[in-house]
């Protein structure tokens, strides 16, 4: 049994992705099973909740053992996650400060795997927040596209603005009120019939941005389902978007400098099997 109390207003489903990655990964089957409750109360569809409901779940042992993340690296400052598709960054954040005093610095979309890094003190936080604004994190993604690819490596620019809302982001090749620029870098490793395997990295990070970029010039991610080709994820049964990050690299300068010269790797691929 774990139990939770809300924050802030949020739905089931969304506060169970973010608070509880094994709940996350059983949530349909433990609506099913009515082992959710919120205030005592069973329930078997997606409510609202409020601040201050109570969230219970009454998960298996087999549930509570499933892994949300191998670690990559970890000293006394930081930890290099290993992500697994389908849980959220603070999620993650969640499990670990069950066991110390963690910070998130920046984020992974819940179903793309690969490596995050969290802060474990105060001046850690402060200066890897500083680092990624300066752009001194480097972080390479592979991703597997629709293989409609002009050019087999490009620097893409184009205008990002998020939609609250919906949730979702908008494109576009001028700059419009409320977006900012975005600039995607990408190589193409292999084709593979209608799919191809390509490296990206991000010169700028915002939301959704390789997700939204490699829709927005016809070679949208497998598996995505917000900005995808739906006849595509169709075809190989891909539900989530197949999207690993899988390197990382620092040019630091302060006292987490010693990680400099340093690459880490994550254990994932992205696959159309899984």
């Amino acid at each position: 049994m774990k139990k939770f109390t809300v924050r802030q207003p949020s739905d089931l489903k969304t506060f169970t992705d973010e608070t509880y990655p094994q709940g996350s990964f059983a949530f349909a089957a433990l609506l099913r099973s009515r082992d959710i409750r919120v205030n005592g109360v069973r329930t078997d569809k997606n409510v609202r909740l409020s601040v201050g409901d109570e969230v219970t779940y009454y998960t298996t042992p087999a549930q509570q053992s499933k892994p949300s993340h191998n670690v990559a690296y970890e000293d006394d400052n930081i930890v290099i996650c290993d992500k697994f598709s389908g849980v959220s960054t603070e999620g993650l954040l969640s499990e670990l400060c069950e066991s110390g005093t963690y910070f998130a610095v920046h984020r992974l979309d819940r179903n793309t795997e690969g490596l995050i890094i969290y802060a474990k003190n105060q001046p850690a936080k402060e200066e890897l927040e500083e680092a990624f604004r300066l752009h001194r994190i480097h972080k390479t993604y592979l991703a597997l596209c629709k293989n409609n690819f002009s050019s087999p490596a490009a620097t893409l620019r184009a205008y990002l603005k998020k939609d609250e809302k919906s949730a979702t982001v908008t494109i576009s090749p001028v700059m419009r009120r409320g977006f900012s620029e975005i600039i995607t870098e990408y190589k193409v490793l292999e084709r593979r019939g209608d799919i191809a395997l390509v490296q990206i990295a991000l010169h700028t990070g915002k939301t959704h941005q390789i997700r939204a970029h490699m829709s927005y010039i016809g070679c949208p991610l497998v598996g995505d389902e917000k900005y995808g080709d739906s006849a595509l994820n169709k075809k190989y049964g891909a539900r989530r978007q197949r999207l690993v990050a899988k390197k990382l690299t620092f040019e630091l300068a302060d006292a987490l400098s010693y990680l400099n010269g340093k690459t880490f790797e994550s254990a994932f691929m992205p696959e159309i099997s899984r």
